[in-house]
């Protein structure tokens, strides 16, 4: 793969866009039928504030939801007060069992309810690559299972030069360490070494983005006695121009610090959501359609899964048409499914 590719798995029960740049996955944005609709990245709500915390400069509002509470932060306007109607907007979804971060758009009336649900996976997938078509089917399953592969991945080495990039998140801060792997071409000067760190920076922030992460970052680079205008300039380049995101200075020991703005739930948060069953409903979905694509000859594809399972996924199966069938297993464990054609 080479450019920019942008792809659309629409199966039922979870939708995942993709976004590539050469040859490399940039984006993976997952919605899944279950998720809160007022807990969505951009959804608007009237809410209802519930609890004032002046030490944690800010309120909890009831959305009209499924907990957690929303939290909106002190700004421009009148002081908040309990039982006050608010009209908001989510500027970050839940993460860490804490409820999705809100923004006051002004006085809001009547019961806490949902306004406007916030951009669906395509509408994303048009903001983040205007003008690209996504492709749907088979391809994009595959790439949807590539890319969470991919992100589940700490790093590796990357390019010729053998450059080492590992990128790690504690309940503090994002971790990333930047090394050449013995025996890589160390090159000759600075020179080599400032390349290396560009390209460890670029291939951080891809990671971090492709991961849904934010927060404190602190980037342990190659050497020391860094031109420090330099490597704010390539943090820049890597990271974005996002008025949130706030460059600190690069440390005498060589150590880069940023914050990223919170947007969207850590992926590894997202991949949990639910619990197992309705995980393994999901990737039955998936896989039975994989298969429904892959195979086109045969009358019939069926999976075969525990009871638990096909309660849940039986909606789900339906929607994939009269070729796609559901048959209860005893002998199958609640995370295990077989794909048969008949």
């Amino acid at each position: 793969m080479s450019g920019l590719e942008v792809f659309l798995d629409d199966t039922p029960g979870e939708t995942r866009g993709i976004v590539v740049r050469n040859g490399r996955f940039e984006h993976l944005i997952i919605q899944g039928d279950r998720d809160v609709a007022q807990h969505r990245l951009g959804a608007r709500s009237v809410g209802r504030i519930v609890d004032v915390q002046p030490g944690m400069k800010g309120a909890f509002v009831d959305l009209g939801a499924a907990p957690p509470l929303g939290f909106l932060t002190f700004g421009p306007g009148a002081p908040l007060a309990v039982g006050q109607k608010v009209e908001v907007e989510v500027t970050a979804e839940p993460r860490a069992g804490k409820g999705p971060t809100l923004r006051r758009l002004g006085a809001g009336e009547g019961e806490p309810r949902l306004l406007a649900e916030g951009p669906s996976v395509e509408q994303v997938l048009s903001a983040l690559a205007p003008g690209h078509e996504p492709v749907r089917g088979l391809a994009a399953i595959q790439a949807g299972l590539e890319a969470e592969e991919a992100a589940l991945q700490d790093g590796g080495l990357l390019g010729d030069i053998g450059l080492d990039v590992c990128v790690q998140r504690t309940r503090a801060l994002i971790a990333v360490d930047l090394d050449l792997a013995p025996g890589a071409a160390r090159g000759k000067g600075g020179r080599a070494r400032d390349i290396a760190n560009r390209q460890g920076l670029i291939e951080a922030a891809r990671l971090i983005r492709l991961k849904s992460w934010g927060g404190l970052v602190a980037i342990d680079l190659i050497g020391v006695g860094h031109d420090g205008a330099a490597i704010l300039a390539d943090a820049r380049t890597a990271f974005g121009i996002d008025k949130d995101i706030v460059y600190g200075p690069v440390s005498r020991f060589g150590v880069l610090q940023l914050a990223l703005p919170w947007r969207r739930t850590p992926l590894e948060e997202r991949l949990a959501q639910g619990g197992p069953v309705w995980r393994s409903t999901i990737d039955l979905t998936r896989a039975l359609r994989r298969a429904l694509l892959s195979d086109t000859r045969s009358p019939h594809i069926i999976a075969a899964c525990h009871a638990q399972v096909a309660d849940v996924a039986a909606p789900l199966i339906s929607a994939l048409g009269p070729r796609a069938g559901l048959v209860i297993d005893p002998s199958s464990a609640p995370g295990h499914f077989r794909i048969d054609p008949t």
